[in-house]
């Protein structure tokens, strides 16, 4: 029965596949229960007061009403066709494994997830643009914050689409779901659930001189980062050296369990690195004097 339901889940997630496809839910909201956790007092005021006016979004199917539900807010308005289409290609940038790392490759007139991470951080911070841009804003700094802590949306090889068309069996699931697929969401949520599980245990056993260490760099820095995981573990563990393979082959793989065991570590890793690199983005556009922080006086009553 439960090889039967991991078979459906696959061969669903294989369907539903594409370059655009992100972390699943589990993985987006545990980035950003850990940057919530991490950041200063005053930038946690400013996240919350911006989720409280979520309604000026206008998209009651995909609310934002709390740090984990604007972490998937991006993935969500997918589902409303033509008004949020232009965003599809900000999820990802993928760098070939097989070519040197090169910021400026795969970015058509910015559409890529390095620029519009920027851009979205520069926006939240401009505290005279309305709520709903800087909203907005907030959801895909926390989103693409976590996009680009999943190797795949950093790396591809053999033009597969960030392993979406390296198919890949895990586990007992043989062959029927993709190398894209596996670290989105079935190594991801497994490696998230790992005890000591979730954000909280995923902080657990590191020091706030680690975490410090952990959240320096660029968003460049972390994209060429992902692009190293994905070069030197993703492929290599599942498919070989893939840099090897004959013009117009497409790559295939295998994760047993004990492959599966080595990765684990990996992901967590990526996961926590993911939640506090998005805390520092966070206190940079956040924290500071800034209207959303002021309590405001009560208004004068009527005298009458």
């Amino acid at each position: 029965m439960i090889r039967r339901f991991l078979l459906l889940l696959a061969g669903l997630f294989v369907l539903g596949a594409s370059p655009a496809a992100a972390f699943w839910e589990y993985g987006h909201q545990t980035v950003g229960a850990i940057a919530l956790s991490q950041v200063k007092p005053r930038t946690r005021t400013s996240i919350l007061w911006l989720l409280r006016r979520q309604a000026v979004l206008e998209t009651p199917t995909c609310p934002a009403r709390t740090i984990e539900e604007a972490a998937v807010w991006p993935d969500c308005i997918k589902t409303l066709g033509d008004r949020f289409a232009y965003t599809s290609s900000w999820h990802y940038q993928d760098f070939d494994v097989c070519k040197p790392f090169d910021i400026k490759a795969n970015c058509k007139d910015g559409n890529c997830a390095s620029v519009q991470l920027a851009r979205a951080q520069r926006m939240l911070a401009d505290r005279k643009l309305p709520v709903r841009d800087r909203l907005m804003a907030l959801a895909f700094v926390v989103h693409v914050a976590g996009d680009i802590h999943q190797p795949l949306h950093a790396a591809e090889a053999a033009d597969d689409a960030g392993g979406n068309g390296t198919r890949t069996s895990y586990g007992v699931i043989g062959g029927r779901t993709n190398l894209h697929a596996i670290w989105d969401g079935l190594l991801a949520d497994r490696a998230i659930s790992t005890p000591p599980a979730g954000a909280n245990g995923l902080l657990a056993g590191t020091t706030a001189a680690e975490r410090k260490t952990l959240a320096q760099g660029s968003i460049e820095d972390w994209m060429r980062e992902s692009w190293g995981v994905a070069k030197d573990v993703v492929y290599p563990s599942a498919a070989g050296d893939v840099c090897m393979l004959p013009p117009g082959t497409k790559a295939t793989g295998k994760l047993d369990e004990a492959k599966i065991q080595t990765l684990i570590p990996v992901m967590r890793a990526q996961v926590l690195k993911g939640g506090l690199r998005l805390a520092r983005l966070l206190d940079d556009a956040l924290d500071g004097d800034h209207p959303e922080v002021a309590h405001p006086p009560h208004p004068p009553r009527n005298a009458g």
